[in-house]
Order: C-alpha cells, then structure tokens, then sequence
C-alpha cells in the first residue's frame, strides 16, 4: 500500500493513499457531526467529507467541539 505524507493539526502524519476526511478522521475515532475541517486553508464541508481525498503535502486541521457543561 502506498503511503503519503501529510501535516495534521500540525504534525506530519503517513497515511495510505486514497484516504479521505472521513475515513482518516473515522480512524482518529472523531465524529463527523462534532468536528470541523480545514484543508490547505479552505473550511471542507461536512457534506464532501466522503468525497474529499487527501493528497500527498495536504494540510488538515481538524477542530473537535467537545460539549460540556
């Protein structure tokens, strides 16, 4: 399996080619509905996740809410 680099909430992070928002951030163990994303600047709607796939040299930040009272 080939493998990319990219940089994750600012560490640099190998990760199988092909994968998307939602697969890495499944991997993570966050939830889609409580997280944003942010790739090469741009805010990713939840919507693309699915469809978003990362490349190598990418740059994803990832912001989790975490709710509490």
């Amino acid at each position: 399996m080939e493998m990319i680099k990219i940089t994750l909430s600012g560490e640099e992070k190998d990760i199988p080619s092909g994968t998307t928002i939602l697969a890495l951030t499944e991997t993570l163990g966050l939830k889609k509905e409580r997280i944003a994303a942010e790739l090469n600047g741009e805010i990713i709607p939840k919507a693309s996740y699915e469809s978003t796939i990362l490349s190598d040299g990418d740059s994803l930040e990832i912001v989790n809410f975490v709710g509490g009272g």
